[in-house]
């Protein structure tokens, strides 16, 4: 799907949110600093225009100024962990390649420091952020600029496709070039399997997802192989809907307050409907996926036995090459698709 930019003129009467106060609780001492990243969700449309850097810098000092003229401080309850470098920044949007003309989604824009990154990058953004304090915070720090419009919503109740697909309705009035919608994130990581799961089916609207997460998190996702703890349902999942590439490390130091894990910076490109492995049904094929490995230690011969029996399951374990004492995690995704196809019910 693509998008077509927006006139300034348009995007003027994008609604902001009126300013809140709250009392700030404490000063922390500022971390060291070093050279790495997090991450946040978002997506920006650009306009015309040049790209130009803003005099705000969003080092420690100017997290915590932010911070003290809403009266806040973060909440360990959202999963608040502020970003402190700018190049962190920089580089987590350039991963995304964005440019003038791209439409990009924001989740938790914060204090604004990856928000300012996309503006100057010349994107229209649209974040979705669920405290309406810093809401508010960032809706009045790039006011001016006329490209920037912030839903008060928690993203995993928020219907992106809608209003992506609103949005899109929108830009296709305005004669201009066109590009397709990206998802730039810095999200909490508490959340990061949920939002994987919300974005990565929607390669018809996004053409790709850059998130910052947890290295951990990170790392499972990309890396896990066969017959390991670490391979589970969702590799299965991350795969099946796109292509995932491990970028770099951001050491926890970049944060404010520190997390006790360092983060890493996951591109996740997006395929389209076309592009997924043929399964006579999504929907019962995850299904399978999850019985399989819910009982992660018995064979699939067992496990899979209200699909049909145990000697069908082996005639179509043995068809692939593969034992009829397979357990989930010895199974690739094309291995699961097959026996899928195998096995499966119309």
């Amino acid at each position: 799907m693509e998008i077509r930019t927006m006139s300034p003129s348009s995007l003027s009467n994008l609604p902001t949110l009126p300013s809140m106060s709250f009392n700030h609780r404490q000063k922390p001492q500022p971390p060291a600093h070093t050279s790495s990243r997090r991450r946040m969700l978002y997506i920006s449309c650009a306009e015309g225009g040049s790209r130009t850097k803003r005099p705000t810098t969003d080092d420690y000092h100017g997290t915590l100024r932010a911070l003290n003229s809403k009266g806040r401080f973060p909440r360990k309850s959202l999963g608040q962990h502020y970003m402190l470098n700018s190049d962190i920044n920089e580089q987590l949007a350039g991963v995304a390649a964005v440019e003038e003309g791209d439409v990009v989604l924001e989740i938790g824009p914060g204090t604004g420091s990856l928000t300012n990154v996309l503006l100057n990058s010349g994107a229209f953004v649209l974040a979705v952020e669920k405290d309406k304090h810093m809401a508010a915070l960032v809706s009045e720090r790039f006011s001016s600029t006329g490209k920037l419009k912030i839903l008060t919503e928690d993203i995993l109740k928020c219907h992106v496709r809608s209003h992506m697909l609103s949005l899109v309705e929108s830009l296709k009035q305005m004669d201009h070039e066109t590009r397709n919608a990206k998802v730039v994130a810095n999200i909490p990581f508490n959340i990061s399997t949920d939002v994987i799961k919300q974005l990565l089916p929607m390669g018809d609207i996004f053409s790709e997802v850059v998130l910052l997460l947890q290295e951990e998190t990170a790392l499972r996702l990309v890396e896990s192989s066969l017959r390991t703890s670490e391979y589970r349902p969702i590799n299965i999942f991350v795969n099946f809907y796109s292509d995932p590439e491990y970028k770099f490390k951001v050491p926890r130091t970049h944060f404010f307050p520190q997390p006790n894990v360092d983060a890493a910076v996951v591109s996740f490109k997006l395929k389209l409907q076309t592009e997924y492995p043929k399964v006579l049904s999504s929907k019962s094929f995850f299904s399978m996926v999850n019985s399989g490995f819910n009982e992660k230690r018995k064979m699939l011969r067992k496990s899979l036995q209200h699909i049909c029996t145990s000697s069908e399951i082996e005639e179509a374990l043995t068809s692939l090459g593969l034992p009829v004492t397979a357990r989930p995690e010895e199974l690739t995704l094309d291995d699961f698709v097959k026996l899928h196809n195998l096995i499966a019910k119309e």
